[in-house]
């Protein structure tokens, strides 16, 4: 398995689910006007620590001024979809 992949697979049987959030923000030269930003990472609900991180560093280094965020969180992995089974496969 490729190395993103396994990363991926450990944080969601950590319990980290994919988190979608829609940042609206105001233009540093022109405050009236709002544009968007989608960002997308694996995070825990309801907490989202690695969002938060993520707001803070933007609210310190950007210059766009936070007008609100939307946050989606869907868990792709539960532990009642995940079963050992006995056995093997070999391919040639």
């Amino acid at each position: 398995m490729p190395r993103r992949e396994s990363r991926e697979l450990e944080l969601m049987l950590r319990g980290y689910s994919l988190t979608t959030a829609e940042i609206l923000y105001h233009l540093p030269d022109h405050p009236s006007l709002l544009q968007s930003y989608v960002w997308q990472e694996f995070d825990i609900a309801p907490r989202f620590p690695v969002l938060n991180k993520f707001l803070v560093f933007w609210t310190a280094k950007l210059e766009g001024k936070l007008h609100s965020v939307r946050v989606a969180s869907k868990a792709l992995l539960s532990a009642s979809e995940l079963k050992l089974r006995d056995g093997e496969l070999t391919l040639h």
